[in-house]
């Protein structure tokens, strides 16, 4: 399994102890893990899930869904964290939002623009431009923020984003 995103690990500090987490595109589930170790509920959803059916993710809600084809499969209010690193699909930046609890989290960690001299993803639609995580979560408290070349877990243009919703 891949390391935790080095941006993840700093967020930890703003991590509450409780509460439910969503991990969005858990992938292998390296983030859903780090979140269950903490204490939180959590639920991993994505396309392809067959990574998070061992032991070790007992406990874990995991939820099979094509997040890009299918509804937005959460209420309201459901979360006090959402988690996503390496993913985008901006039809969801709303979703998100209100599927947020007041007080609760969003931690994204994900590629930008310029990315595509390091490789994958080169794409446009899966690449964001300068400041859009800050004006998709706009009236967020941001905790942290940044926009810029990373050479771990590899050479690679990211944007990430800390923010608590308004109470």
């Amino acid at each position: 399994m891949a390391d935790i995103s080095p941006w993840i690990l700093a967020a930890r500090k703003w991590l509450p102890v409780e509460g439910g987490a969503l991990d969005l595109a858990a992938g292998g589930g390296r983030h859903t893990l780090f979140l269950k170790d903490i204490g939180l509920d959590v639920v991993a959803v994505d396309i392809d899930t067959s990574s998070l059916a061992g032991e070790e993710f007992e406990g874990v809600e995991v939820i099979t869904a094509d997040l890009e084809g299918e509804a937005w499969p959460f209420s309201e209010e459901a979360f006090s964290v959402i988690l996503i690193s390496n993913y985008l699909w901006r039809p969801h930046f709303s979703e998100i939002r209100k599927s947020l609890k007041p007080g609760g989290l969003v931690i994204w960690d994900t590629f930008a623009v310029g990315n595509e001299v390091y490789g994958r993803p080169s794409n446009p639609n899966f690449l964001l431009t300068e400041g859009e995580l800050l004006d998709a979560f706009s009236g967020f408290q941001i905790l942290d923020y940044a926009h810029g070349y990373v050479d771990k877990p590899g050479p690679a243009m990211r944007q990430s984003i800390i923010c608590r919703k308004p109470d």
